[in-house]
């Protein structure tokens, strides 16, 4: 029998996001956990920059709920710290997050995500997918 793990997948204003909620729909599968997509932003910013936040807000309902996710989406002055509150609140074993392309560690999302994990979460880095490029 497996042990029931729950997951949270971290999603920004990024269409791509459907690849992370993929993911997390396929761990929880494995662990017979709850799916929770999160989607935090920063107080004074737009939910969504590019897109019109309705548009993106839909899109992002749609996505989690046809992968059988919860979605939270928050406004808060420190992301990280929403994120361990977060996973603490509905006991998250696991996190699948995007990789990060910020070479230094203070503007790497991931990096300062981890200086904060007080308990044992195993993190889920999903590689940005390359594009096959063809010779034309």
């Amino acid at each position: 029998m497996k042990k029931s793990k729950d997951i949270m997948v971290c999603v920004t204003q990024q269409k791509s996001c459907e690849r992370l909620i993929k993911r997390g729909a396929e761990v929880s599968n494995n662990f017979d956990g709850k799916l929770h997509v999160i989607h935090v932003v920063k107080d004074g910013w737009k939910y969504f920059s590019k897109l019109k936040e309705s548009d993106a807000l839909e899109y992002l309902f749609d996505i989690s709920k046809s992968h059988g996710a919860d979605l939270t989406v928050i406004k808060a002055p420190d992301i990280e710290e929403t994120l361990m509150n977060f996973a603490e609140k509905n006991n998250i074993q696991i996190v699948v997050m995007g990789e990060s392309l910020e070479k230094s560690s203070q503007q790497n999302m991931i990096e300062r995500f981890k200086k904060k994990l007080n308990r044992n979460i195993i993190l889920d880095i999903v590689p940005i997918e390359e594009v096959n490029e063809r010779a034309v």
